[in-house]
């Protein structure tokens, strides 16, 4: 306390000044409208400045969070739009809801091996078993295989075992899809009848055909024809819808009644 009024006394001119120098502006905002809205206008710019940038980085750490709420909510989004049978496009039959959407965040991936792997910050806790399919906005991503209580990790679509059932939308035609393990954008289209005559940019989606996916998910356009001549039927090149390299957050599909449908085949097999 002694320095602190030691430093007071050898600087009083200082703080004097520093004073009166508060008054007069005071006095001037006060009793002069011109400067004191000047000063004043001078003084909401500065702090206009400082708050626009501190509000700038706070906006900026909660960026993770927005994306984690959006994500909530495109998984709610595709568990309505998903339950829902579209006829002729006008009319829409509002069945058992039979799926449900999981938002999980990529946390790994890798694209550049014959058998890739993700994992995701969801797992038991949240609902996820294993042999769940996983979805992105863009399209399918792959098949969940292990999992832990907040954790699990997925055979990627681009996976040197991946086999995926699709067919061609604009016929229904059925078809598979394996990965051609040169290319994390592209992928094989087998079995295609040789009858079926495919154009660059015709979709293909999944079948629905599987407990994994249900029907209609996005997977890719076809490219080109690779078939050898000779070949009973042909395959092709697909172009993933899915930028597997730029994957943030997707969305593991829970069939509710998956269960009960194993049962069911199990038990046909067995007569």
């Amino acid at each position: 306390m002694r320095y602190f009024f030691s430093f007071l006394i050898k600087n009083h001119f200082f703080f004097l000044f520093l004073l009166l120098e508060i008054f007069s502006f005071s006095f001037i905002i006060k009793h002069n409208r011109y400067q004191g809205s000047k000063i004043i206008n001078g003084t909401n710019q500065v702090t206009g400045s400082f708050f626009t940038g501190a509000n700038n980085v706070s906006d900026y750490f909660k960026l993770s969070a927005i994306n984690r709420e959006l994500s909530e909510e495109i998984a709610k989004l595709k568990t309505t739009s998903i339950n829902q049978i579209n006829i002729a496009d006008s009319i829409v039959i509002q069945p058992d809801t039979n799926y449900r959407f999981i938002s999980a965040k990529v946390i790994n991936n890798s694209t550049n091996r014959r058998s890739n792997y993700l994992m995701l910050n969801k797992g038991s806790n949240h609902g996820i078993e294993a042999d769940m399919g996983v979805v992105s906005n863009k399209g399918i991503v792959g098949i969940v295989i292990g999992v832990s209580e907040n954790y699990c990790t997925l055979m990627s679509v681009i996976h040197k075992n991946a086999k995926i059932s699709a067919k061609i939308k604009k016929n229904l035609q059925l078809i598979n899809l394996i990965w051609n393990e040169n290319s994390y954008k592209n992928g094989t289209l087998t079995d295609i009848p040789t009858h079926i005559n495919l154009k660059k940019g015709d979709t293909i989606i999944t079948s629905g055909f599987s407990l994994i996916f249900p029907e209609g998910i996005m997977i890719g356009t076809f490219e080109n024809y690779k078939t050898d001549k000779g070949e009973s039927l042909n395959s092709a090149v697909l172009n993933f819808s899915t930028d597997f390299n730029n994957l943030n957050y997707v969305y593991v599909i829970q069939n509710i009644n998956k269960k009960e449908q194993i049962k069911l085949t199990k038990d046909s097999q067995h007569e």
